[in-house]
């Protein structure tokens, strides 16, 4: 069984502490949400587009 998420490092905006994102690779072309950050609990605007390739995820400082 193939699991429904795959994790994305990224680093944090805020802190530039290195962190995972659970990312699904089915879903929408493209979504964005908050995310708190797991080290300095600071809110990520986490933007994730898909295509043919797979999935890929920005992280932004939900102040900007």
């Amino acid at each position: 069984m193939q699991p429904f998420a795959d994790a994305a490092t990224q680093l944090c905006p805020y802190c530039g502490e290195e962190v995972e994102v659970d990312v699904d690779s089915l879903g929408a072309s493209a979504e964005s949400y908050v995310e708190d950050c797991p080290v300095c609990c600071r809110p990520w605007q986490v933007r994730v587009t898909r295509d043919d390739d797979g999935a890929s995820v920005f992280l932004g400082r939900d102040d900007d």
